[in-house]
């Protein structure tokens, strides 16, 4: 399994929230976002209550890496379940693969865009899932993950509002 990530998978893809680096991964994306958006993405307890409430969110959440070409280092459940993969298959995934060739250029503005700004809050677009199912994402927010020091180390997205596609 490809993952150049900083943030190396948990061993047991059936409960991850309990790995360490885990729950360290699941602080950053959650501080990172109630730093840029200015509100919590989940109420939050403990590391592992965190770690395991954002993994069982019914909200998809999804992040990758600062990488040239980014590799996908977070999905939780409703993630894997949309995308059709196993936490093993999406961890090291380069994130353009979720989008279809055609609407690549698309994503990389989406991308320049939350660099620049920290975070957006109105994303729509067009993904794919990995058995070519394709389906709409409306009102994705999508911000910038830092580390304690503010050092810049990939971007996440969250969205709720999806829609197959014929």
């Amino acid at each position: 399994m490809p993952n150049d990530s900083p943030f190396p998978p948990a061993v047991d893809s059936d409960s991850p929230w309990q790995g360490e680096k885990w729950q360290q991964h699941t602080l950053l994306l959650l501080n990172s976002y109630e730093k840029w958006v200015g509100r919590s993405l989940i109420s939050r307890d403990t590391a592992e209550a965190d770690a395991r409430k954002l993994f069982l969110s019914p909200v998809v959440i999804v992040a990758h890496g600062p990488e040239e070409d980014p590799l996908l280092n977070y999905g939780n459940q409703a993630a894997l379940e949309l995308w059709e993969m196993s936490l093993s298959e999406l961890l090291g995934t380069p994130s353009r693969k979720t989008a279809e060739s055609v609407h690549r250029s698309e994503r990389a503005e989406l991308l320049r865009r939350t660099k620049k700004f920290g975070f957006i809050d109105d994303y729509s677009g067009i993904r794919i899932s990995s058995s070519g199912r394709r389906f709409r994402i409306k009102k994705a927010t999508v911000w910038n993950v830092v580390n304690v020091d503010d050092t810049y180390v990939g971007q996440a997205a969250a969205f709720s509002d999806w829609k197959q596609l014929p």
